[in-house]
């Protein structure tokens, strides 16, 4: 399926856009959370940490203004990024040393100089940059001789008699390796005080000895927000060949782009904007597609998350209505989450019920509805051990696709994988993890979960708040199965006008979705082998020789009923009992 079929509100909503006069920002980020942000060295004692939040800039703004026409709300001038915010606090706070986890190492010495200019405007502030293959070296200047050894890059920092940011690439194997260079680095970190003179370390690995532990602020750079992608795209567009047609890009575009390109690295982003600008498409909202293919390969790269492209719209779905009806009413409550309080903002839903009985399509619909890319969480993948502890992948699963919000994030049989039953075990701990996470997670990322054996759900789970609601999904109706037939008749050529589906409903009494899709698959296979067209009588044979679940299954599915019939809304708008 192309790109362009995937998400065609999105691209509409692109076109016809009114401009705007600026773009998102939120207030200062806080320079550094010592309470609820740490870790517990292996020693026992709490190192000092410092994290970027997941949310997204504006999900920090204050009101803003709202468009014409219910359109979302216009987004202000942007004051800085929230990893720039986060660096300028923590040099205000007068620490010398700063260790920075990231593979970004263009970006970290970029977002350096953008701090250094906001902390200490109209100064010449300095800011060099040591690797171990060439030393020092202070913007394009040529290296400093002789501070190639990481003891040599420590003396040129202690004889600097001027203030400056020192930013050591990789700085983490000789800090590892060395009894001398983290004495030294420890001896730096006294004569550094308050004296304008910060360590920057920055690694894709976090490897701090316990002798400096103390004494270094630890910050994870997250993928870039809003504010930096636009930033970003501005900067690539005037670079690049097209510059003349870049000054045409409105605010409002700029905005969107920067939108498709979250949770990508800013070099990840220059590619996916140059498999734009390759395409021959207008400048604008027709790259959108192209910028998400790259946010496929991201996604699909590392295993755990898979995306979804198989789209269905809610008009491919038979019965449910009263699913429907929510989902039509939350829609423009999610769209307009940047504006409205969050408690009123959908979190997730989640899908319980009879299995085949259209509970997976209905979340491919909602990612449909709400014009978002749907992700699906491979549990199995989670606790394979390819990935390393199963929690740590889980974890870092769901950070990746928070900074990829705005989304659909699918869970599927969640009873098997997010269990309570193991409270002491991987599984218990991934639960408790997942509870706070609902809570507290940003409200971009919608969460769809399904589950089939209801009553393995514990009550966290299903408790009213940790979803925005719970439907039941049950056997259908006779009407619905009027509308399943007529659905997968028409939408493998066969005109459904030519057979009397209130008979095949009634031949089909008590069968899931699944179970006609089936039947009319089966009826189109043996009429396409005797090279002739479907008839009814094929339906009505194919229907006789099925044994539906209901029936094999039939204490089960009532004790399904059962639970259900208390503990959550009908997806269908009938009473259970039948």
């Amino acid at each position: 399926m192309s790109p362009e079929t995937l998400f065609p509100s999105l691209l509409s909503n692109c076109s016809t856009a009114r401009p705007l006069t600026g773009l998102p920002h939120g207030p200062d980020p806080p320079p550094c959370d010592f309470g609820h942000n740490r870790k517990d060295a292996p020693d026992g004692r709490v190192s000092q940490i410092a994290t970027e939040t997941s949310t997204p800039a504006q999900d920090l703004s204050p009101p803003r203004p709202q468009a014409q026409d219910g359109a979302p709300p216009l987004p202000a001038e942007p004051v800085e990024s929230r990893a720039a915010g986060l660096l300028r606090g923590v040099f205000e706070s007068g620490r010398p040393l700063t260790y920075i986890r990231t593979s970004e190492e263009m970006r970290a010495a970029r977002l350096l100089v953008e701090a250094a200019g906001r902390l200490f405007p109209g100064q010449a502030f300095p800011v060099w940059t040591w690797s171990l293959t060439e030393g020092f070296r202070s913007g394009e200047g040529e290296p400093a001789p002789g501070t190639r050894s990481a003891l040599e890059a420590l003396d040129f920092i202690a004889a600097f008699a001027q203030p400056g940011i020192f930013h050591l690439k990789d700085f983490h194997e000789p800090l590892r390796e060395s009894p001398e260079v983290r004495r030294r680095l420890r001896d730096l970190y006294a004569s550094c005080h308050d004296r304008r003179k910060f360590i920057v370390i920055t690694s894709p690995v976090r490897s701090i000895p316990d002798e400096v532990e103390r004494s270094v602020i630890f910050v994870e750079l997250r993928p870039p927000d809003v504010i930096e992608l636009v930033a970003f795209l501005r900067d690539e567009l005037n670079s690049s060949a097209s510059a003349s047609s870049a000054a045409a890009l409105d605010p409002e575009t700029l905005y969107l782009l920067a939108r498709a390109l979250q949770g990508l690295t800013l070099d990840e982003a220059r590619y996916a904007l140059r498999r734009a600008l390759a395409s021959g498409r207008a400048m604008g909202p027709d790259w959108i597609p192209f910028l998400l293919e790259e946010k496929r390969f991201l996604v699909n790269r590392g295993g755990v998350v898979e995306f979804i492209s198989d789209s269905k719209s809610l008009g491919e779905i038979g019965g449910l209505d009263g699913l429907k009806k929510w989902l039509l009413e939350r829609r423009k409550l999610f769209q307009l989450r940047d504006s409205v309080s969050a408690e009123i903002v959908p979190k997730g839903v989640l899908l319980m019920g009879i299995p085949g009985c259209g509970k997976s399509l209905a979340v491919k619909a909602i990612a449909s509805q709400f014009d978002l890319p749907l992700y699906r969480v491979d549990m199995i993948e989670i606790f394979s051990g390819r990935h390393g502890k199963p929690e740590g992948a889980f974890v870092e699963a769901c950070r990746m696709l928070e900074d990829m919000a705005p989304a659909v994030l699918w869970f599927d049989e969640i009873e098997m994988g997010i269990t309570s039953t193991d409270s002491g075990g991987e599984q218990g701990r991934i639960f408790a993890f997942f509870l706070t996470w609902m809570q507290e997670k940003t409200r971009g990322l919608f969460v769809a979960a399904t589950a089939n054996r209801i009553d393995l759900l514990p009550a966290e789970m299903i408790r009213k708040g940790r979803f925005a609601e719970v439907f039941f999904v049950d056997l259908p109706l006779d009407d619905e199965r009027v509308e399943i037939f007529k659905i997968h008749l028409d939408r493998r050529g066969v005109d459904s006008s030519r057979f009397d589906l209130k008979q095949l409903a009634g031949f089909t009494n008590g069968w899931a979705g699944a179970e006609i899709e089936q039947c009319v698959v089966s009826a189109i296979t043996k009429a396409r082998i005797e090279d002739r067209d479907l008839t009814e009588q094929d339906l009505v044979s194919i229907s006789v020789s099925i044994v539906p679940l209901s029936r094999t299954m039939k204490e089960q599915i009532n004790h399904i009923r059962q639970w259900a019939f208390e503990r959550a809304v009908r997806a269908s708008p009938r009473a259970l009992g039948r």
